[in-house]
């Protein structure tokens, strides 16, 4: 086993030339990150877990009721013993030819037969209330960190220059805030890897659950290098557009239609220019550009931009659902269903006849954001889940 450590943590791999482990080891003058330290993220992130079911049930919850949130589901179908087997093991979305054999075996009408599994599929939603409490969790958790971050990195001189990111390296000290910062929202992020098995399914599952992987990574292998200041960069311009997500999802569920539309057009305005604007002008920039000039190549250098990279594929694939959706708003003067993360996969909403003929509906939203890293994004209404 030490071997196959000592093979995968090469140093000539990870670290910039004339740069070893031993220049990141911990002195009595100051502090470097080890990657021990990042076990502590795994405790943090069951905490943050526990302490979001709490939230949502004695904060979120009193919140949605005061301000008369639905707390009922969808109508339930009538129990069917035949149809709840067709339903369970074979098929959720009968064709023509099962719905007329059902139709003959039951004498029901192939009409009824589609209501009951459109029913049927929408008893798998969740309520308005179990998303509107997951909405105003990530929302009062992406504001203190955010608002965390901005705190933190207006005392930092990268945040004005980001050639500071690297000036100094690797003797550049790991400060109590920064790494405070980096292990929440480490934590954080493990928590949303393992919950988003059982929160509310969104259409976009693979790629937030893709979003999440490289995430924790970039922020493990960043945090083990000691590339920490523009990690802590990348985190907070990413918390930015989660906050305006949440709080439009959180109008939405209220029925609150004009303030979240606005909000809505707000959030497209903060994700497009930060994620298509100022990441990759900012942030790509100095890690493609910048770090090679300062430190020279090696190997982790691709791979980190690599994964960043990928960040900014996925950026442009939710500004296009987010652009779809702000030109449904203007145009038709209400912004439309959530075709990212907000549209759970397990509850289409399906027509009674043709299905062809779809229906408009409000909003439902993510996120990371229907309920969203984003950080939760939208297709129409407000989107996911990020964040």
């Amino acid at each position: 086993m030490a071997g196959i450590l000592a093979w995968f943590w090469n140093e000539r791999f990870w670290l910039p030339h004339n740069v070893t482990w031993a220049d990141l080891q911990s002195t009595e003058e100051a502090a470097f990150p080890q990657a021990e330290d990042l076990y502590l993220a795994f405790p943090l992130a069951f905490c943050i877990f526990m302490i979001r079911l709490l939230f949502e049930r004695f904060i979120a919850k009193p919140c949605a009721l005061g301000l008369k949130v639905q707390a009922n589901g969808p109508q339930k179908a009538q129990p069917n013993a035949i149809l709840e087997k067709v339903f369970t093991a074979i098929t959720k979305h009968p064709d023509e030819k099962r719905l007329e054999g059902l139709s003959k075996q039951l004498d029901w009408d192939v009409r009824s037969i589609q209501r009951w599994f459109r029913q049927r599929r929408n008893q798998e939603k969740p309520s308005t209330l179990t998303k509107f409490c997951e909405s105003m969790w990530r929302f009062t958790f992406y504001l203190y960190i955010f608002t965390y971050g901005i705190r933190f990195l207006k005392k930092t001189p990268w945040l004005w220059n980001t050639r500071q990111c690297w000036n100094g390296y690797p003797y550049q000290p790991l400060l109590p805030d920064l790494h405070y910062y980096y292990i929440v929202e480490l934590s954080f992020y493990w928590s949303l890897m393992f919950s988003q098995f059982i929160d509310i399914k969104r259409k976009d599952f693979g790629i937030m659950f893709t979003h999440h992987i490289v995430t924790v990574t970039l922020i493990t292998f960043s945090y083990v290098t000691n590339l920490t200041r523009v990690g802590t960069l990348t985190l907070c311009l990413h918390d930015a557009a989660d906050v305006v997500l949440e709080a439009a999802k959180m109008a939405n569920y209220c029925k609150c239609q004009k303030l979240s539309d606005l909000l809505f057009l707000t959030f497209a305005i903060v994700f497009i220019v930060s994620r298509l604007g100022i990441y990759p002008l900012w942030i790509l920039n100095t890690t493609l550009f910048e770090l090679y000039e300062a430190l020279g190549n090696f190997p982790a250098l691709w791979i980190f931009n690599a994964l960043l990279v990928i960040l900014q594929i996925l950026h442009c694939f939710w500004s296009y659902l987010i652009i779809k959706a702000a030109y449904k708003a203007i145009s038709k003067g209400k912004v439309a269903k959530d075709d990212r993360s907000d549209i759970e996969s397990s509850s289409d909403e399906e027509e009674t006849v043709p299905r062809s003929k779809t229906l408009h509906s409000t909003i439902t939203t993510n996120g990371t954001s229907g309920a969203n890293g984003t950080n939760g994004y939208l297709t129409g209404g407000t989107c996911s889940e990020e964040h």
